[in-house]
């Protein structure tokens, strides 16, 4: 997997990064996830304040789910990175997006590219993500998330299309 990884055999150029990206169902995860620390940084304060019976018993659950959600989220970012898995990698002559099996699901050329579409979304203080969306020639259009407040696939990839001529 590795190698497919270093250029796909598709003939973009040099393999300048490798981020991650996600879908909806990404988006929606990551939202959960804060949802249920907060939800249980809340019921931790609770417990401190009315002190019910077994308390430290319920805290030291609920400090669990906590570590398990955050296991599984390392977990999840080592083994995605390591697979490929939806992933962005940009090369000098353009960009390929992998699915979540790890293969490729698109790639686009930067002579074909007419717009790269960038939107910031904020739906809650608990998410926040960048939307692109790359308009091309021939195809229909590419988009994807670049999850967090300022995800180093933002910069890069804005600088990249200025630097290739493309409007925003």
């Amino acid at each position: 997997m590795q190698q497919d990884m270093n250029g796909f055999g598709i003939g973009l150029g040099e393999r300048l990064g490798s981020y991650p990206i996600a879908g909806v169902g990404g988006g929606l995860l990551q939202l959960a996830r804060r949802s249920v620390v907060a939800l249980a940084a809340v019921l931790l304060f609770l417990l401190v304040v009315r002190r019910p019976p077994a308390a430290f018993a319920k805290g030291a659950f609920i400090m669990a789910v906590v570590l398990a959600i955050y296991g599984l989220r390392l977990a999840w970012s080592r083994g995605t990175a390591r697979l490929g898995i939806s992933r962005c990698c940009l090369h000098t002559g353009g960009l390929v997006v992998t699915n979540l099996t790890g293969g490729v699901r698109d790639a686009v050329a930067w002579s074909n590219v007419r717009v790269l579409n960038h939107q910031i979304g904020t739906m809650s203080f608990l998410m926040v993500c960048h939307r692109f969306e790359i308009e091309r020639d021939g195809s229909p259009a590419l988009a994807f998330l670049a999850l967090g407040q300022k995800p180093a696939l933002a910069e890069v990839l804005l600088n990249l299309a200025a630097k290739n001529g493309i409007h925003r």
